[in-house]
């Protein structure tokens, strides 16, 4: 059960996130503050009560615009935290998504909030605090049976997914999600690891936070100047950096 903690100075907005997060069971406690000044003595609080005191706060759900100290202040601020709790971007603005993200957030929801997409970022929250909890506890360390597959732990399971049925990889943080055509997975392996290691597989970088398999490109888009590809169902935008390089192997591979 996450204990989550709400940040933003509209009090509408701010009364609708707290709703919503108290009527999702993964959610223990959810409190409110006005600003991120209340916010940061808030978690200053939870810090010293302990992971484990009355007071811990998990997860952030934060609003970027506020007057004074804004969200990316905040996030930034708590980047030099030992242990930090999650944060969650909440905003009616497109334009930060970059820096959320290099702020190692766990994931950028866009206002009006819909339940389904709050419940996406729970569930991502979810699993980050999972995985974090699993590495502080010592175990046997579990090493890929061969380079065909990748463990992944699920619930305390651990399985196997196939490489070739990975269509993409996303960044997030330390962790990279694997996505598939069945769903995705949480695995704490940088992507710069992964790129490497799967290269010769035809696993391509074409954005500092994907990768993704050639094989799986459905399309590639040209709109100004703009590329971005098909895989599946979702598009994903390519860096110019990449793209070049990324439309020569795939004239290579036709």
């Amino acid at each position: 059960m996450l204990r989550a903690l709400a940040v933003d100075d509209e009090r509408p907005s701010l009364e609708e996130l707290l709703y919503l997060l108290n009527a999702d069971p993964r959610i223990g406690s959810a409190e409110g503050a006005g600003d991120a000044t209340e916010a940061l003595r808030r978690i200053n609080r939870a810090l010293e009560s302990g992971p484990g005191g009355p007071e811990a706060v998990d997860v952030v759900f934060l609003d970027i615009n506020m007057p004074g100290l804004d969200g990316l202040d905040l996030a930034r601020l708590l980047t030099g935290f030992a242990k930090p709790p999650l944060v969650v971007f909440v905003t009616a603005h497109e334009d930060f998504a970059v820096q959320a993200f290099d702020l190692k957030a766990v994931d950028y929801v866009l206002k009006p909030v819909r339940k389904e997409r709050l419940a996406e970022a729970v569930r991502r929250a979810v699993e980050l605090r999972a995985a974090a909890q699993r590495e502080a506890t010592p175990r046997i360390p579990v090493s890929e049976p061969d380079p065909d597959h990748i463990p992944v732990e699920l619930g305390g399971v651990t399985r196997f997914v196939a490489v070739d049925d990975i269509t993409h990889v996303e960044a997030q943080g330390d962790y990279a999600r694997l996505h598939t055509d069945k769903g995705s997975h949480l695995v704490r392996i940088p992507l710069s690891t992964l790129e490497e290691r799967w290269r010769s597989r035809g696993f391509v970088r074409i954005h500092r936070r994907h990768l993704v398999a050639l094989r799986h490109i459905g399309e590639l888009r040209l709109d100004a100047g703009s590329v971005s590809v098909m895989v599946g169902a979702e598009e994903l935008q390519v860096s110019r950096r990449h793209a070049r390089e990324l439309r020569d192997l795939l004239m290579r591979r036709s």
